[in-house]
């Protein structure tokens, strides 16, 4: 069965429409919408990779995150006898911990809202900031679990490469986002973590 004329022409007058109007958009109206995506910031360095194979004896098993704040690092079991060694940001004074907790999930690009307790602290903090490049959480982020429940804690990637190798958090541990990535292409979701 075919349609009449009339409904057959439907659609080339639709796609006329739409060609008509993007041929009436100025140079100026072009000019316009690009400048809204140029008043960005500039996408963030993804900073220096502060990651080196070491000898590192432990009994935990390959696959496991051991993170020793005395020494701003994080090491990645990866056989017996060695460790990928990662420089980190730990908690500064007042919000450092120890324990035993797993990786419960992983996120690329993650949004953040940062708890009800950061933001009574420094209420200009937002409720939540978008998933993307622009986030304090970086490029990946892994969500640490005690018993099955959020500690709220990560291990995250930083936009601000200098962030890195100090006292700063308020509990989380930071790497650059080029470390980050890196450690998040080689841990598994229900890896354990050993906070020391």
């Amino acid at each position: 069965m075919t349609l009449p004329d009339r409904y057959r022409i439907a659609p080339r007058l639709a796609g006329a429409c739409v060609l008509g109007i993007a041929l009436a958009m100025s140079v100026q109206d072009f000019a316009d919408a690009r400048s809204g995506l140029s008043d960005r910031p500039p996408l963030p360095a993804m900073g220096p990779s502060l990651r080196k194979t070491v000898a590192f004896e432990t009994a935990e098993p390959t696959g496991t995150i051991i993170i020793r704040k005395n020494e701003k690092a994080l090491y990645l079991v990866t056989r017996q006898g060695q460790a990928l060694r990662y420089q980190i940001s730990v908690g500064r004074d007042g919000f450092g911990w120890t324990g035993v907790v797993k990786v419960g999930a992983k996120t690329e690009w993650p949004e953040w809202r940062p708890p009800q307790e950061m933001r009574a602290r420094q209420p200009e903090l937002p409720k939540m900031v978008p998933a993307g490049p622009y986030n304090p959480l970086g490029a990946r982020a892994l969500y640490l679990l005690r018993d099955g429940r959020d500690t709220l804690y990560r291990i995250h990637g930083t936009n601000d490469p200098s962030g890195v190798g100090f006292d700063g958090t308020s509990g989380c541990f930071r790497l650059t986002n080029t470390d980050v990535i890196d450690l998040f292409k080689r841990v598994a979701v229900g890896a354990k973590v050993v906070v020391q």
